[in-house]
């Protein structure tokens, strides 16, 4: 981050006439973070434009993602003076009435090293959904709300993403740090566990590839979530996701690889009634090519003898 940083410093001195506050330094290094930038703009469409946008006071542009305030080429020049003091005076006697730290505490009470210390913690990743700092701000955010006597220590805090976080509330204490520390859950003896390192086809946080050892087609593909779970249905969200990400990936590079995939099944077996033989969720991402099969009419039905053509009459 130092390559950001040092950069903005001498960029906002060198358009101050060489000096500058800490203030409009910290402004400027905001400025470049994507994430704080979004965060911002999810709050204008999500809180703002509700209420101003209801009372008739703006209007957004979607293509553009602009904003007009409605009535502005009316306005005479001192009124617009008199309506920017008023609104900078409504901001200091409310910012005055509850105190910065009501306001913005959620975001601003922990020190930056204690904060550092839990991202770093986190792996710079939102403890309930896992989302990663490169793609949503992150919180830190009080197990035991304040609200509640909680403590700045170490121990009850946590890392949210913003989308997490406001969700969650400041009454409830639900430690979400067991949900990261339950990505680390391994099997021994399980093959999906500890597979082997070559064989891996791709992967991300979460989740990872491997060719079928015993392929119903070529390039039969297996997208495995790394947590050693034995069903889907027990998966959070962030591994749903990832496992999802990587079933898209599989197939548009299989289809790039081989130009006679002509679709795919893409199946699970859940428990031993279905036909799990391994008790690793796993997803099962099947090429199909054109006459691989008689009539494939009906796919994934065909687990059951007779029941894939339902065309057919009984």
């Amino acid at each position: 981050m130092a390559h950001i940083y040092q950069p903005v410093m001498l960029r906002v001195l060198l358009e101050s006439a060489g000096s500058a506050t800490e203030r409009q330094i910290a402004e400027a290094i905001s400025g470049e973070d994507p994430s704080q930038v979004e965060y911002y703009e999810k709050i204008t469409r999500d809180m703002v434009e509700k209420v101003l946008g209801r009372h008739g006071f703006v209007k957004r542009n979607r293509t553009n993602r602009t904003w007009q305030l409605l009535g502005f080429e009316d306005l005479k020049p001192v009124e617009i003076e008199e309506l920017i003091t008023a609104c900078q005076e409504k901001l200091e006697e409310y910012v005055e009435s509850r105190g910065p730290e009501a306001i913005w505490g959620k975001r601003s009470s922990v020190s930056g090293p204690v904060r550092y210390e839990v991202l770093k913690r986190a792996k710079f990743r939102c403890d309930l959904c896992g989302v990663g700092a490169d793609v949503k701000a992150l919180q830190v955010d009080h197990i035991i709300p304040r609200s509640r006597d909680g403590s700045d220590d170490l121990s009850n805090l946590q890392a949210l993403c913003y989308t997490c976080n406001a969700t969650k509330g400041d009454r409830d204490d639900t430690d979400f740090r067991e949900v990261r520390a339950s990505y680390s859950d391994r099997e021994d003896g399980c093959p999906f566990c500890d597979p082997v390192e070559a064989n891996i086809v791709d992967r991300n946080e979460l989740a990872l590839a491997l060719p079928d050892k015993y392929p119903v087609t070529d390039e039969h593909t297996l997208i495995i979530p790394i947590r050693h779970t034995p069903t889907y249905f027990d998966l959070g969200s962030a591994e749903q996701n990832a496992c999802n990400q990587l079933l898209v990936a599989m197939q548009a590079k299989l289809r790039e690889q081989d130009d006679s995939i002509a679709g795919f099944n893409v199946a699970i077996n859940e428990g031993d009634a279905a036909g799990q033989t391994i008790p690793h969720c796993h997803i099962h991402l099947i090429p199909r090519r054109t006459g691989d099969v008689l009539d494939p009419t009906g796919g994934v039905r065909n687990v059951i003898p007779g029941m894939g053509n339902y065309t057919l009459p009984t």
